[in-house]
């Protein structure tokens, strides 16, 4: 099987989003080959679960004012602040039958290939089930996975470093009086990779495509006409309208 890589590059959310999807899309028809792109987001966003409730989780007032993007995902899992300089997402997208069927299996092997990258710029982590990848026992990489016709999903962040404030300012915490107690409880839990790492966003990329592609047949590549179009489709009709991301 050989696989398609997109190398980084910068969208806002609902494009982001719309991509993920099209590809799927293409996967089902085989149109498009398994592919794994590396992201940013720009201008930073924040994203929700498939099933999350947007008012509840997000403060949307304080969304407009900062720039900061909304968007759902088809993903389940919680609200995620995407910082546009601060983080580094990938998704790996592939005919479900390449992947292990297992969901846990299927984290391990993916989150392997983080891991990996981060071993060869010399910091050490390891998998924590079900989904995250920590440092030192901090988070730093957490991801999400979608099975739907046949097309296995799954997308995840790498923190390069993580503004707190800025995130606690954008996400709804569950009680006010305790959000300085959250906001330090969040500090001592989750890290971003330039506390323990000098190297560069561009060998940090590149560690990542080294990692991902290993044992892989691939060529990097960009994207098809017809994956554009569904993805500007799919931005116009679902991942920036109102109705999908404030459904719930």
């Amino acid at each position: 099987m050989r696989w398609r890589f997109v190398r980084f590059e910068h969208h806002d959310a609902a494009m982001n989003m719309a991509l993920d999807e099209a590809v799927s899309i293409g996967i089902a028809s085989s149109s498009s080959p398994p592919t794994i792109r590396l992201y940013g987001w720009q201008p930073s966003a924040v994203s929700i679960g498939r099933f999350q409730s947007l008012r509840d989780e997000v403060d949307l007032e304080r969304c407009r004012e900062l720039g900061v993007d909304v968007v759902r995902r088809r993903t389940g899992g919680g609200a995620v602040y995407h910082d546009s300089e601060g983080e580094i997402t990938y998704s790996l997208i592939a005919p479900e039958r390449s992947m292990p069927g297992d969901i846990n299996a299927a984290y391990q092997e993916i989150c392997g290939h983080v891991v990996s990258a981060l071993a060869a710029l010399g910091v050490e982590s390891r998998f924590a089930p079900i989904n995250d990848i920590l440092v030192g026992g901090k988070k730093i990489s957490g991801s999400a996975q979608t099975r739907r016709n046949s097309v296995f999903l799954q997308h995840g962040t790498l923190l390069l470093d993580t503004d707190f404030e800025r995130m606690f300012s954008v996400l709804r915490v569950s009680d006010a009086k305790n959000a300085g107690r959250q906001l330090a409880s969040a500090k001592e839990r989750v890290t971003g990779l330039r506390a323990h790492t000098d190297a560069s966003r561009g060998q940090v990329l590149d560690a990542l495509e080294k990692a991902f592609t290993a044992g892989r047949e691939y060529q990097p590549g960009g994207w098809s006409e017809a994956e554009l179009q569904e993805a500007g489709r799919l931005v116009a009709t679902r991942y920036g309208t109102e109705q999908w991301n404030q459904e719930r």
